[in-house]
């Protein structure tokens, strides 16, 4: 059994790290991020050329439409060493280029000309619309009804927390069309135009990560059915498997990174620190906080390097990316959290990036499923598959 990662990828992580290194951590002197607009097109464009020369393009896209067709342990990989920078924005980074949602790929043909491509060549922007004020974690739950009139399904709900809504073209819109079926076949993918007649950009919620996700109103909005994703039914199915891949990713990965860096930043501080005539780093509760923040931090990425592995695979990893998530956002907030208390008052200003990941990293316990169903989840499936 070997723990290490293959040649290839130990290669891209140093890559990436050194591009990191290089290019972003110096960035974060003038600029941090805040909001949903993105990064400004002064700092964007030429990071995208660097990374683009570096092959780094278009990583999430199969090679099939013109991207590198990475696999989930690669991209894991990519997104640690990148987490490591608080230069890019944490929901919505385009150093790689376009974000393209992945249900996409699910379009036929005719929609991939209408939706997919224009969205890969950076020309459309698509939102992602599922949570509801009554369905976050439960997203089966949802209230939002597409019924189904002639050649049109007409729409009406209301979704909440949508990143990205404002400058979005489209919105991948989940809907229940079979109230009895519901996650069994009940609910579907529609392409939504922001610009049909009934939606309605609600409201903004600001939050206290700076993000300021839109709520969405539709009302009576007239969708073609052939802008039904998929097939009618299997949209709940689409998007919990792009949902899956992107805890492991987002919620799992980009905190090991987070919690790296955090641990650097400490240990660098405690060696340099002097208080009553010796370094922070002789202190012997500063060196437990250094300990179990090097433990914790170990377990976290090997539970992300396996669970990417096995997807890659093709396994089911439902359970652990539950776990991963859980253990990576509760261990980078711990981390977090004890190098804001080694570094004393400077380590709550904004000069430093350990506020910023702080706000950022409580997020995550709550988003694309809360740390507390996802524990409920892990124990319904152990209890149920578990023979006497």
């Amino acid at each position: 059994m070997d723990f290490n990662l293959p040649t290839e990828l130990r290669m891209l992580k140093r890559t990436v790290r050194e591009f990191v290194d290089r290019e972003l951590i110096p960035l974060e002197r003038e600029y941090r991020p805040e909001g949903e607009e993105g990064m400004p097109e002064k700092y964007l464009r030429p990071l995208q050329e660097k990374a683009k020369a570096l092959g780094f393009w278009l990583l999430d896209v199969p090679q099939e439409y013109g991207g590198a067709g990475l696999g989930l342990l690669a991209r894991c990989v990519i997104a640690e060493e990148v987490s490591r920078s608080v230069a890019l924005p944490f929901r919505s980074i385009e150093l790689f280029g376009p974000e393209v949602r992945p249900v996409l790929f699910h379009c036929d043909a005719e929609q991939k000309e209408r939706f997919l491509y224009p969205v890969i060549r950076g020309e459309k922007r698509v939102c992602f619309a599922q949570t509801e004020p009554d369905a976050g974690s439960d997203p089966a739950g949802m209230r939002t009804r597409a019924v189904r009139d002639g050649d049109h399904f007409i729409l009406n709900g209301t979704k909440r927390f949508i990143t990205g809504a404002g400058s979005a073209d489209y919105a991948q819109v989940m809907a229940v069309t079979d109230p009895e079926k519901r996650a069994h076949g009940g609910i579907t993918c529609f392409i939504v135009d922001m610009k049909s007649p009934g939606v309605t950009l609600e409201r903004q919620w600001h939050t206290m990560m700076g993000d300021a996700p839109w709520e969405i109103v539709f009302n009576n909005v007239r969708v073609l059915a052939t802008d039904v994703i998929g097939k009618v039914g299997e949209g709940f199915s689409l998007a919990q498997k792009w949902i899956t891949d992107g805890r492991i990713r987002g919620h799992g990965a980009r905190p090991v990174g987070i919690a790296q860096r955090a641990l650097d930043m400490m240990i660098e501080y405690a060696q340099n620190r002097v208080t009553f005539g010796v370094p922070l780093a002789e202190r012997q509760a500063v060196q437990f906080m250094i300990a179990d923040s090097i433990m914790e931090l170990h377990a976290a990425r090997l539970m992300v390097y396996e669970c990417a592995w096995r997807s890659d695979l093709g396994e089911d990893v439902r359970d652990l990316s539950y776990m991963v998530k859980i253990t990576c956002a509760e261990m980078a907030g711990r981390v977090v959290d004890r190098a804001i208390q080694v570094h004393g008052g400077v380590g709550l200003t904004k000069d430093l990036p350990l506020e910023w990941w702080y706000r950022q990293v409580r997020s995550i316990r709550i988003t694309e499923g809360a740390t507390e169903v996802l524990r409920w989840r892990l124990a319904q499936n152990a209890i149920r598959t578990h023979k006497k």
